[in-house]
């Protein structure tokens, strides 16, 4: 999903980094995790993750601590959900955007409001804040989810 030439190597060397960097290294089952988060067209809770890596011997405490470890460098995002479980992305070497959250179906639309970002960033620099990230989060009903309300409620 990331989308700039050479972005998956360089997500690939950065984890690789961040691991050496603990005496760690990149195992075969956190490749795969990584490899999975770098095909993945869509945000996925930590159970799908496993679910779709199982078969290859992965287990689930890996995929969570892998996940961790890719969310301590910045690779990855965590939306906080509706109430479901978390879902994450890979964020790395991708434009900023923000997220509407379904709380009835759990649909998820990225965003993109260059006009709130400047908001932002002019609020920040008038209070002499440094922001060094954000999550914007909007929770509701998507369109279908909206009609389907109306008609019957």
């Amino acid at each position: 999903m990331t989308g700039t030439p050479g972005a998956a190597e360089r997500i690939r060397a950065l984890f690789r980094a961040h691991l050496a960097a603990r005496g760690l290294r990149m195992t075969r089952p956190r490749e795969r995790i990584l490899e999975h988060l770098l095909r993945s067209r869509r945000h996925q809770s930590l159970d799908e993750i496993h679910r779709a890596l199982k078969a290859h011997g992965v287990g689930r405490a890996t995929v969570f601590r892998t996940l961790r470890m890719l969310e301590e460098c910045r690779l990855l995002g965590r939306l906080t959900g509706t109430g479901k479980a978390a879902r994450f992305e890979m964020g790395a070497e991708r434009p900023h955007h923000d997220h509407l959250l379904c709380v009835d179906c759990g649909r998820i639309v990225e965003v993109s409001w260059p006009g709130l970002e400047e908001l932002q960033a002019r609020g920040c620099r008038r209070l002499g804040f440094e922001p060094l990230w954000h999550r914007h989060e909007v929770f509701g009903r998507c369109a279908s989810c909206s009609k389907g309300r109306s008609r019957h409620g």
